[in-house]
């Protein structure tokens, strides 16, 4: 995709944090941009926010862990549009417990969250990227190679993501779908209801993995990068 003006792209999970920043950085290259999210209000509000930017952005009131609600969200972004040539999976989670206080309430939430909410996600765009020749980015963690403790839910959800993106790329790119994992370190952003914190900006910031997937998506068709993994810098010293 040399040129991104008008392309269109679904973010799931992108009323704030990653998503959102991913959205801006999209928008600033001319493209439309449909951000989901569960609660209508606040993706709604995110979107207006959007639209002051140079694309065009819509909110779309949809559950990862649904797959008829993403289905529906797929019919809305082809009525009001007619395509989509970009899926960013980036809905996510964490409940982070020893094995003896993780509920299996809290185990399910994160897998049907993180690893299923991708399956879901991709089952109902994957026919509309095939007639775009489109892009599919799920948005892992290093948490999906390295393991630690107090993680059994979370190791689980992105060890499975990474898995699941890469046998996926090779089952699309036969039809000239691209597929890749971004992988990301410690990130400033709003996930699991924290606010960033001062002080953070030696993190990974939003705006820099939307960089680095606008310049993914311009690099020449004969290249896939499939996961890339992403650091901070210079973190602290401990």
């Amino acid at each position: 995709m040399s040129s991104l003006k008008g392309k269109i792209a679904l973010i799931t999970g992108g009323s704030k944090g990653i998503g959102y920043g991913i959205a801006e950085v999209m928008l600033k290259q001319g493209m439309k941009v449909a951000i989901t999210g569960r609660d209508l209000e606040t993706v709604e509000k995110a979107a207006s926010e959007l639209n002051k930017l140079e694309g065009e952005a819509i909110g779309i009131q949809a559950d990862v862990r649904n797959l008829k609600s993403q289905e529906e969200a797929v019919h809305k972004i082809i009525t009001t549009w007619g395509q989509i040539d970009v899926l960013i999976a980036n809905a996510g989670i964490g409940h982070f417990a020893s094995i003896e206080d993780l509920s299996a309430e809290q185990w399910n939430e994160t897998i049907d969250t993180n690893l299923t909410g991708v399956f879901y996600s991709v089952k109902a765009t994957v026919e509309q990227l095939k007639k775009s020749k489109g892009y599919i980015f799920t948005i892992s963690s290093l948490a999906g190679t390295n393991f630690f403790a107090n993680g059994t839910a979370y190791n689980a959800s992105k060890f499975g993501l990474t898995g699941f993106t890469q046998a996926l790329m090779l089952d699309l790119r036969q039809y000239d779908v691209k597929v890749s994992t971004i992988m990301p370190g410690s990130v400033s952003s709003y996930f699991n209801g924290r606010t960033p914190e001062e002080g953070s900006d030696w993190r990974i910031q939003s705006e820099d993995l939307g960089q680095i997937i606008v310049d993914l998506l311009k690099i020449h068709p004969r290249t896939l990068p499939s996961k890339v993994e992403i650091r901070p810098s210079k973190p602290p010293r401990k």
